[in-house]
């Protein structure tokens, strides 16, 4: 998976996402370390893990996914963010998306989609027909 840098629209797109969520960047304590796994000696050598710390939620990330450490800080800042949003609505964002897919459990089928659904029932039954053991009388 290659991941080039940021562009410049991604990172005003994540400022307004921490505004909204009145993330300031004086809240976050960046600490960089070496990173583990692949990369060899890139990853030996040089500090590219971000770890972010936001103080006032106490919430804690560590990112290491590329050789980069620009984009493992923009990949931070992303799952920070989206860690404090999910503390913020998850439960609110939760009960929406289990109450969305009962609504489409319960949902009406089109004619259409029951016609297929027969046809493809009455398919499976014939190859079902075609499966059973010949008999010799």
């Amino acid at each position: 998976m290659s991941l080039s840098l940021p562009s410049a629209d991604k990172l005003t797109q994540l400022a307004q996402r921490m505004a909204a969520l009145g993330v300031r960047e004086a809240d976050l304590e960046e600490s960089f370390v070496r990173s583990g796994g692949h990369g060899g000696q890139n990853v030996n050598k040089t500090s590219t893990c971000v770890m972010l710390l936001h103080r006032p939620t106490g919430l804690r990330v560590k990112c290491q996914t590329t050789r980069h450490q620009a984009m493992n800080r923009f990949l931070a800042k992303r799952l920070l963010l989206d860690k404090i949003e999910e503390k913020k609505m998850g439960f609110v964002a939760a009960q929406r998306t289990e109450i969305e897919k009962i609504r489409r459990s319960k949902r009406k089928r089109s004619r259409r989609a029951k016609k297929r659904l027969l046809a493809d029932k009455s398919r499976q039954g014939e190859k079902k027909k075609l499966r059973s053991s010949v008999r010799l009388d």
